[in-house]
């Protein structure tokens, strides 16, 4: 049997063949053995795999980058996300405070009529003009306290004060300033209040927990 031969071509013709002619006239066509088309094949298909490799290995490089990129940004988002947590964590912290002395104080704001001037707070520069239905809506309370606001800045503001021995707590709000470095709770409207088994009257204070409240 004669060996399978195929002709290489020239521009716009090919040809072929069993027995190494040429069947188009004008036409100069190169016969080759059929050993030599299975090696150009095997050629080509080693060429197609490599670039077929070559372009997953770009392809699993940028997808590599990709995810780099992404766990950047959440990295970032997530370190962004903790440092405002703490900064709320800290603004909470500043706020209140725990185990505070209260004394109290005799401001009998009934009887001055909600006054803030008549008893000379600190507070009634600023606050002495408000409605009386807001100067009446909480019991008075001096403020030096370790955490929070001082002076005028913590003028009006309420604080929630906890009784420690008995978990009666109030809101009261700041009209004056102390020194006792804690609170000088008005007896009648606050310390009275929290003082549920008058061991604060009798020892002259409470130890109390205190934390600022919208009012």
């Amino acid at each position: 049997m004669a060996a399978m031969t195929f002709a290489t071509f020239v521009p716009g013709n090919f040809l072929l063949s069993t027995n190494g002619t040429s069947t188009l006239s004008g036409t100069r066509s190169y016969i080759r053995p059929a050993a030599t088309l299975a090696a150009y094949l095997h050629k080509s298909i080693i060429i197609h795999s490599l670039q077929s490799t070559s372009i997953r290995r770009i392809s699993h490089q940028e997808h590599t980058k990709a995810t780099k990129a992404m766990a950047s940004i959440t990295s970032s988002r997530v370190l962004a996300v903790a440092a405002l947590l703490c900064a709320v964590a800290t603004m909470a912290a500043a706020q209140q405070a725990s185990n505070v002395r209260a004394t109290y104080h005799l401001y009998n704001p009934a009887q001055n009529g909600w006054d803030l001037n008549r008893v000379s707070a600190y507070c009634a520069t600023w606050d002495a003009n408000k409605p009386l239905s807001w100067r009446k809506k909480y019991g008075w309370t001096a403020f030096c306290g370790p955490a929070g606001p001082k002076g005028q800045a913590s003028c009006g503001k309420c604080i929630k004060v906890t009784n420690r021995a008995t978990g009666a707590s109030i809101v009261a709000r700041i009209v004056d300033q102390c020194s006792n470095g804690g609170l000088d709770l008005d007896y009648e409207t606050v310390f009275k209040k929290i003082d549920t088994n008058g061991q604060g009257f009798q020892k002259g204070h409470l130890n109390v927990n205190y934390q600022f409240v919208s009012c």
